[in-house]
C-alpha cells in the first residue's frame, strides 16, 4: 500500500475504541473515533476512511441503519461489531452489505487480523500478483499457489461458493442452498466435513495454509 490505510472506529465505548485505535496504530495505519451514531454516515462519506470499524448498537443512529446507506452510496469497506452473537444470523439474512462480521468480546488482535484481510481484497498494492487459490469452474480445477488442489466434485462447490465472495461469511445452511441446490437430502453438518477436507488438502500444499475461517455457532469464510 502506497499511503498508510486510514480507518474510522464508530464505537460508543471509549476505552473500548481507545484500545482498538492502539491496536491499529501499532500496525502502521491511522485511526480516527466517532462515538456516536448521529452524524456517521455524512463523516464517512465525506472523510472516506479506507474502512469502517461499525458498531451496531450505538446512540443516535444504529450502525445497520448507517451499513444500508453507506452501501447505497459508496463501496467503502465496513466491518460490523455485535454483542449478540444470535444477531449474525439476521445480518447474514439481511444482505446489507457489509465486508465481514465480529462478535463482542473479541480480541484486537482478531480485528486487526480481519481489518488487514478485508484491505488485501479492497486496496490496490501497487504490487501486481496471483491471488492465493484460484479456480475455474469450467474444467472444476482449483490451484492453490500455483498447484493443483485435488478436490472431489462436492468440494469444489463448497469452495466455489466461498471463493465467489471472499470475506463473506456463509452459514451451513447457505451453503447447503448454494453449493448444492439439486440435492436436498444433504444435511449441514456435511458442510463440516467437506470444509475439514479441504482444509487438510491445502496444507498439504502449504502447511501455514489457513484460508477458510470459522466462525463460531455461524459458519465460514474464504480469506483469500
Amino acid at each position: 500500500m502506497n499511503e498508510s490505510p486510514r480507518i474510522l472506529i464508530v464505537e460508543d465505548e471509549p476505552d473500548l475504541a481507545e484500545i482498538i485505535c492502539d491496536y491499529i496504530r501499532r500496525e502502521g495505519m491511522e485511526a480516527e473515533i466517532l462515538l456516536e451514531g448521529r452524524g456517521a454516515v455524512e463523516t464517512i462519506l465525506r472523510t472516506r476512511p479506507d474502512l469502517v470499524v461499525l458498531d451496531i448498537m450505538l446512540p443516535g443512529k444504529d450502525g445497520l441503519a448507517i451499513c444500508r446507506e453507506i452501501r447505497a452510496q459508496s463501496d467503502i469497506p465496513i466491518i460490523l461489531e455485535t454483542a449478540r452473537a444470535e444477531e449474525i444470523d439476521r445480518l447474514l439474512g439481511l444482505e446489507i452489505g457489509a465486508d465481514d462480521y465480529l462478535c463482542k468480546p473479541f480480541s484486537p488482535r482478531e480485528l486487526v487480523a480481519r481489518i488487514k484481510a478485508v484491505l488485501r481484497r479492497t486496496m490496490p498494492t501497487g504490487e501486481p500478483g496471483t491471488p492465493p487459490l484460484t479456480m475455474d469452474s469450467s474444467t472444476w480445477r482449483a490451484a492453490l499457489f500455483g498447484k493443483p488442489l485435488e478436490l472431489t466434485r462436492r468440494e469444489f462447490q463448497v469452495l466455489e461458493v466461498l471463493h465467489k465472495r471472499p470475506g463473506r461469511v456463509f452459514s451451513r445452511a447457505q451453503l447447503l442452498e448454494l453449493a448444492f441446490p439439486e440435492d436436498a437430502d444433504v444435511i449441514d453438518r456435511t458442510i463440516d466435513t467437506h470444509i475439514k477436507n479441504i482444509r487438510s488438502k491445502m496444507k498439504r500444499i502449504e502447511p501455514e495454509a489457513d484460508l477458510i475461517r470459522s466462525v463460531y455457532g455461524v459458519g465460514y469464510a474464504l480469506d483469500d
